[in-house]
């Protein structure tokens, strides 16, 4: 699968553990609907706490559902044959340096990646991670932070992603 816009890099275990939280969502449709159901036979539906309240957690459930659906089919899971190319990508562990000389070093993926011990995950359409996508190490780049100033960053390492 090549590299498009909205495919996303995952850890297999990342993908193993979104795929069980899909397959559990699924699994529950018809508990949550058999409790609308109920819920609906108590009548008065404008007045019915237990009711909208069941079908609002069906709404988030469906909108996770979707969400994870897609992701999944979109995911591209482990290293990539071209990933030791040393520019950064996702699925790699990037060092930076910030021009106040701190250094940091962090995995570009999915913010559904989630984390890994001590190591950050930050997104690519994440500020920094769009701002050093395509990157060779060497290079500097700038980006927007939430105050409104500027933050240089150079990279200095980007390496497969090992686990």
């Amino acid at each position: 699968m090549s590299e498009t816009a909205t495919s996303t890099w995952l850890t297999q275990e990342a993908f193993d553990r979104l795929k069980g939280e899909l397959d559990e969502l699924v699994a529950n449709r018809p508990i949550i609907a058999a409790e609308i159901n109920a819920r609906r036979e108590e009548g008065d539906l404008k007045e019915n706490g237990g009711y909208h309240a069941a079908r609002d957690e069906q709404g988030k459930q469906e909108v996770r559902i979707r969400q994870l659906q897609e992701l999944l089919n979109n995911a591209q899971v482990g290293i990539r044959p071209s990933s030791d190319s040393g520019v950064v990508e996702p699925g790699m562990v990037v060092t930076v340096a910030y021009d106040d000389d701190d250094q940091e070093t962090f995995l570009l993926a999915s913010r559904e990646e989630g984390s890994h011990g001590s190591m950050s995950v930050y997104s690519p359409q994440s500020p920094i991670g769009a701002a050093i996508l395509g990157a060779a190490p060497g290079e500097s780049r700038e980006y927007e932070l939430p105050n409104g100033k500027m933050q240089q960053v150079s990279v200095i390492e980007a390496k497969p992603f090992t686990g």
